[in-house]
């Protein structure tokens, strides 16, 4: 029932799918999967911006013959939004979700291309979006080795999967199951698909990722957006400039910006560090995994010292799997954000140029602080509270034997 829903909302925003208009990167993908599919090396003859396991979905739609490209890019990542909509009813299933909370989080998803706007099928983030969705669920139903089979996958294709690492970790070791060998399936999988790379062209690849992790404060960051804020309001002279690495980006220029990126990646690491904190403080079900999960994801994104529109994608199957109050309030907040990110993407020089349009920007970025919050106050233990009001029935032993065992653990 949800799939048409995700089709017709990926066909009406422009740049949907059938459509001849592309935004973002989508171009700079082909460009990518053509030279490597013309026998150059990436990293090595050429300058590629973005993770080895990028080219898991670059190169298929190159297959085809010239011209294809743009239209199938947009149906391979509408592909991966089906399979999304799957993963999330999996998810929902294992936690016995209510049949209301169950189509209410499917047709949610279904609906987000709607409010996310161009970037839904012209970015390739819906992919590692997938794929941690995916390692969540497979934690869910006892199969770690694929979980973090999964995780490692999308951790090539986008680095931001590694934050997860940690919690999936304590998630393991809570609940009694063997730690070390879903790791090791972590590092093998990702070795696969960067060690060849790093062989053919090490030099290019570590270039890759310090033009990545060598960036300013990009002016759609929460510290930009302070500055941004002062800007308008007379009281900070800001100054954007273009990125002094080859990745593409427009920083703000100055000492203060430069401190506040530094205060981003520190606050960056202590937010997912504080998801862990507290997961370690409450009960380890499967209810709780997946609000950490959010979580985390959340504070990862909130306090970025880089933050793009497409970004907001890995949150959209994942927030909405949360039930009670707390997760009506931070899939309002996703949805408000992912509006904010759309109102100002085709104004993106006046954005640039500091105009009225940044308070956008502004606004978006406390959205991301404030859902992380909410998220994180959920996770605060309570003998008077938890995540999710729904209780977690036990009539099916193979549907809750993971729940089970970890509260018994917990206890």
């Amino acid at each position: 029932m949800a799939a048409p829903v995700y089709l017709l909302a990926s066909v009406i925003p422009p740049g949907g799918l059938f459509r001849e208009r592309r935004f973002r990167d989508v171009g700079l993908y082909g460009d990518y999967a053509q030279s490597l599919l013309d026998g150059r090396v990436p990293y090595r003859d050429f300058f590629v911006e973005y993770p080895p396991g990028g080219f898991l979905v670059f190169v298929p739609p190159a297959l085809l013959p010239d011209g294809w490209y743009l239209h199938a890019f947009k149906v391979l990542m509408a592909l991966v939004g089906l399979a999304t909509l799957v993963v999330v009813g999996l998810i929902l299933a294992r936690l016995e979700a209510s049949t209301r909370r169950l189509y209410a989080a499917v047709l949610a998803v279904a609906a987000a291309p709607l409010v996310i706007g161009p970037v839904s099928l012209n970015t390739y983030d819906a992919f590692p979006a997938l794929l941690v969705a995916g390692s969540l669920a497979a934690l869910l139903w006892r199969r770690d080795s694929l979980a973090l089979a999964l995780l490692g996958v999308a951790f090539a294709a986008k680095l931001y999967a590694a934050a997860l690492v940690p919690l999936f970790a304590v998630w393991l070791w809570r609940t009694g199951r063997p730690v070390i060998r879903p790791l090791l399936v972590f590092a093998a999988t990702v070795l696969v698909l960067v060690g060849p790379f790093a062989v053919l062209g090490w030099d290019g690849l570590v270039e890759s990722v310090r033009a990545q992790a060598g960036r300013g404060l990009q002016i759609e960051s929460l510290g930009a957006a302070v500055l941004l804020a002062a800007h308008r309001l007379g009281v900070y002279d800001a100054e954007v400039v273009r990125g002094s690495t080859a990745a593409l980006t427009r920083d703000l220029e100055g000492g203060l910006p430069d401190v506040l990126a530094a205060a981003a990646s520190v606050a960056q690491v202590a937010a997912v560090i504080l998801v862990v904190v507290l997961f370690l403080r409450g009960r380890s079900n499967g209810q709780r995994l997946t609000l950490a999960t959010a979580a985390t994801l959340a504070g990862f994104l909130a306090f970025a010292r880089f933050v793009s529109p497409q970004y907001l994608v890995w949150l959209v199957p994942i927030v909405p799997l949360l039930g009670g109050g707390a997760g009506v309030v931070a899939t309002a907040l996703l949805g408000a954000a992912l509006l904010a990110g759309r109102l100002w993407f085709f104004d993106y020089r006046e954005v640039f140029a500091l105009d009225g349009i940044v308070w956008l920007v502004v606004a978006r970025d406390l959205l991301l602080v404030a859902l992380y919050g909410v998220l994180l106050r959920t996770m605060i233990p309570s003998s008077s509270k938890t995540f999710d009001h729904e209780p977690e029935r036990s009539s099916s032993a193979s549907g809750t034997a993971a729940v089970e065992g970890s509260e018994r653990l917990s206890r």
